[in-house]
């Protein structure tokens, strides 16, 4: 727990200050490529507060998801709930994709770098890792194509931000350029955080701290960051979650708890 919203007086968890982040970065924003998970809550708080026209689309094929209910997994039946459209993969990645239609992919991870590329396959070696991951899915092709990345993380440790990755499953586009690869998109461009808001501007920028969260100091960032982490010059603090946000976001997007912890 984390402190109290103005005007609630049940704690906000980490996962609610997560969510109401992020969704606030959406705005403006027209396309979004989802994935499970806190994304799936940014996105759809979103729909109902910055970014009211927003398209989502997801990896089992589904654009312009409305559904009745959030996702347990990719393959949840209620994603075609609604939706706009149901596409192959190869029309998905081929032409949504790869033509260039997607505004903000919208990834987590277990490990990023200073220049946003992702660890989703191991934690440790990869021939004994301590923990073994799902892998990439299709954010390689998300990080490639996307016009921009949005990573939320829910730990923010020297372990997780991570002056090496253990493995690089979705290689930025600093990386995929040195490899003679050329990406549409400018990779990474905003990581939200336990900790604060994390932003580049893309290729040849590394990661820098732009926000913190209330009662979060520079200091602790630095402090549980694997690399020398850079500031904005000016490094503001994050509104807490309103009292309407943490409505919506509790009583309408999630109020299963699916995802909110």
């Amino acid at each position: 727990m984390i402190g109290r919203g103005p005007g609630t007086t049940r704690p906000v968890t980490s996962s609610e200050l997560l969510s109401v982040v992020a969704s606030r970065e959406l705005a403006g924003r027209r396309t979004v490529f989802a994935g499970i998970g806190l994304p799936t809550l940014a996105t759809e708080l979103a729909r109902l507060t910055v970014a009211p026209g927003i398209e989502v689309v997801y990896e089992s094929g589904v654009c312009g998801a409305h559904p009745s209910r959030l996702p347990e997994t990719i393959a949840d039946a209620v994603l075609i709930t609604g939706a706009e459209a149901v596409v192959s993969m190869p029309t998905l990645f081929g032409s949504v994709l790869q033509g260039g239609h997607i505004d903000v992919g919208f990834l987590g991870a277990a490990q990023i770098d200073r220049w946003g590329s992702l660890n989703t396959s191991v934690i440790g070696d990869w021939d004994r890792p301590s923990v073994r991951l799902p892998g990439s899915g299709g954010a390689v092709e998300v990080m490639a194509n996307a016009r921009e990345v949005f990573v939320v993380m829910r730990r923010h440790t020297p372990r997780s931000f991570a002056g090496a990755l253990d493995f690089c499953t979705t290689p930025g586009p600093d990386r995929a350029l040195a490899d003679g690869i050329r990406p549409l998109g400018v990779g990474v461009t905003r990581v939200v955080t336990e900790l604060g808001v994390l932003a580049r501007e893309g290729v040849g920028d590394e990661l820098r701290l732009v926000a913190v969260h209330p009662g979060v100091t520079v200091e602790q960032v630095r402090a549980a960051t694997g690399w020398e982490l850079r500031t904005a010059g000016t490094v503001a603090t994050t509104a807490a979650p309103t009292a309407a946000e943490l409505r919506l976001l509790r009583d309408d997007v999630d109020p299963d708890r699916v995802y909110l912890r």
